[in-house]
């Protein structure tokens, strides 16, 4: 029988450190939305580059914005390229899971705004935002003038399942599929333009966190395979840079190198 030498364990245990510390400080060096990051991914699809990617789904009748940046400031620059590409009075906001950078600028949308979030994501956000707002307040003293005063509002439609929202000219359905990197994540695809908004279920060339104990490796991959049928022709990630539809296998392929050298580094070996 053979234990994992604890040179081994280390080597995995400071690799993934470092990867962590890697992300933390690519997190902390583009805080800030800009409207200069603007790009039009298809007919229908922008999205603002930064971190994160912030979709904003454009119709005849309405809007449908995708996460909101982190605070106020990042969420009233969200509002003003809304402005310039909005055709239709109608618009729509939702979160594709309830960590800071993607729900705390709110506040910066107007009251007409429809507010639509998962009744799962809902409870997450209840119970853990103030504790993941704290944290990063830490990383920086920007992140901490960026969070001052973030006010939540309440949701105007709680979604359980699934939805599809027409907005005039192109529709985009809401889905959850499970568990991945958080108990709530929410996935949109608008099915005219073949574009799919995945959270960070899906990302590019970054590292997938699995924050708390609702993400296991298991249940990202089994969410990856539901998720692939659809064949997506664009993907714009939450985090990293914007792809085709390749991107949701190179997400498996990571998810599964880094399953297998755990498993083996696990696995019992006779002398």
């Amino acid at each position: 029988m053979r234990i994992p030498r604890n040179g081994e364990v280390a080597g995995l245990a400071a690799a993934v450190c470092l990867i962590f510390a890697c992300v933390a400080r690519a997190q902390l060096a583009q805080p800030l939305v800009s409207e200069q990051t603007l790009k039009q991914v298809s007919e229908h699809v922008y999205a603002l580059v930064g971190f994160p990617n912030i979709g904003i789904v454009v119709g005849n009748r309405g809007t449908l914005v995708i996460d909101t940046g982190l605070g106020t400031r990042n969420g009233a620059t969200v509002m003003r390229a809304v402005e310039k590409l909005a055709k239709g009075q109608n618009l729509y906001l939702t979160t594709t899971h309830y960590h800071s950078e993607h729900t705390t600028g709110e506040q910066a949308f107007p009251p007409h705004t429809v507010l639509i979030r998962p009744v799962v994501q809902q409870e997450e956000l209840n119970q853990r935002l103030p504790q993941h707002m704290a944290r990063f307040r830490e990383m920086s003293q920007q992140n901490k003038d960026l969070l001052q005063d973030v006010k939540l509002r309440t949701p105007d439609i709680l979604l359980d399942g699934e939805m599809k929202l027409d907005l005039g000219g192109v529709s985009a359905r809401l889905f959850c599929l499970g568990a991945a990197h958080t108990k709530g994540d929410m996935l949109v695809f608008v099915e005219e333009d073949s574009v799919l908004i995945p959270g960070d279920i899906v990302q590019s060339k970054l590292f997938p966190i699995m924050p708390d104990g609702e993400a296991t490796m298991k249940g990202w991959l089994a969410v990856l395979d539901k998720v692939e049928p659809l064949k997506p022709r664009l993907i714009v990630p939450d985090h990293g840079e914007l792809g085709d539809g390749s991107l949701i296998a190179k997400q498996r392929a990571m998810l599964q190198e880094l399953q297998g050298r755990a498993l083996e580094l696990k696995k019992p070996e006779c002398c």
